[in-house]
């Protein structure tokens, strides 16, 4: 089994990577990618720093910014793990990271938002769900269930 862990650096994500960690200490026999979105560079962005290796440069040490939590508790408990930095819409960003990792299941943070914050923002993981050929595991953090 391959399973394919989101992480934006959030204390919501390391929720996530710790639920695969646990899956891993049950006994679950999995291989894991680590993955972070960046979504494409601004207009702002790109008339300052019109050189698009640049720019590239400092999506790819965000997103490696952005996993190092994760990294970390990976290395901890002496799981071995790939990575990913990905750049897009991050819902079809990781579904085709997914797909291109042939990973057989997907574990993502999520928070509790109202209805209507969803419909107005939407919501990574909700579109996950919707779009995914392979299960998906949205991990909540326990304080979002405080209200």
């Amino acid at each position: 089994m391959k399973i394919l862990v989101a992480v934006d650096g959030s204390v919501v994500s390391l929720d996530a990577v710790r639920h695969a960690l646990k899956l891993q200490h049950a006994g679950l026999k999995a291989d894991f990618v680590l993955v972070n979105i960046q979504e494409p560079s601004s207009l702002y962005e790109m008339v300052m720093a019109p050189d698009a290796q640049a720019l590239h440069g400092i999506a790819v040490g965000a997103g490696q910014h952005a996993l190092e939590a994760a990294e970390a508790l990976f290395k901890s408990a002496g799981v071995d793990f790939e990575h990913e930095i990905g750049s897009g819409d991050p819902a079809p960003a990781l579904i085709d990271i997914a797909e291109n990792h042939q990973c057989d299941l997907i574990i993502l943070g999520g928070s509790k938002q109202g209805a209507l914050r969803s419909v107005l923002l939407g919501s990574v993981s909700e579109e996950v769900l919707k779009r995914s050929p392979v299960p998906v595991v949205v991990v909540k953090h326990p304080e979002a269930d405080s209200d």
